[in-house]
């Protein structure tokens, strides 16, 4: 008959094998700690060339992964002029992790930011477009609702389903046709990171 063993004693065998690798663990530690830099820096609160000169040599590379993580995800059409604003800033972070072909960053984002300056632009003319276009349509509903109330009434386009389905469609198809060279600017910023 055998010997009944405790959940204890079956857990330790199974990791009996397992031995922490300090190295991970430093290089995993290394990374969030430039997830949450790169989080403070977009925010206005840090400075990534300053910290970055104090991180350890051996846990360089893996702290500019983690801000890196951050700053890649943050390349997207920009809804505001705000936004463009946060671009620039983006612009530095890459700059201070990109240790090669700096020049060529520096184009491929300068390239980036008056896409982005023409997105907002085309966008803002879409929306003017989109609602002359809808006024007609708008003014009868408005019209049938003031028949049907006995006084006048005005509908905030941005209410109607039938707009916002309509808006959406013609944004949409806008923001379609720039996705495709702001992913093909997100690649390439990658290849560059990856020849460091």
């Amino acid at each position: 008959m055998g010997i009944i063993k405790t959940a204890l004693e079956i857990a330790l065998e199974k990791t009996e094998s397992v031995k922490s690798d300090k190295t991970s663990i430093d290089q995993f530690e290394a990374k969030r700690q430039g997830k949450k830099l790169a989080n403070a820096f977009l925010a206005g609160e840090s400075d990534i060339s300053g910290v970055l000169k104090k991180t350890p040599a051996s846990e360089r590379e893996s702290f500019k992964q983690g801000i890196f993580d951050v700053l890649i995800t943050q390349i997207a059409l920009p809804s505001s002029e705000e936004d463009e604003k946060k671009l620039e800033r983006l612009g530095k972070g890459f700059f201070e992790i990109i240790s090669s072909k700096k020049n060529e960053f520096s184009a491929l984002f300068k390239q980036l930011s008056l896409l982005f300056s023409q997105y907002l632009q085309e966008a803002s003319h879409y929306e003017k477009a989109i609602q002359q276009q809808y006024a007609p349509k708008l003014r009868k509903k408005e019209e049938e609702i003031a028949r049907r109330l006995g006084r006048e009434v005005r509908i905030d386009p941005m209410q109607d389903p039938e707009f916002i389905a309509f808006y959406n469609q013609h944004m949409n198809a806008l923001k379609g046709n720039y996705e495709e060279t702001v992913e093909t600017a997100r690649e390439k910023i990658k290849t560059m990171f990856g020849e460091n």
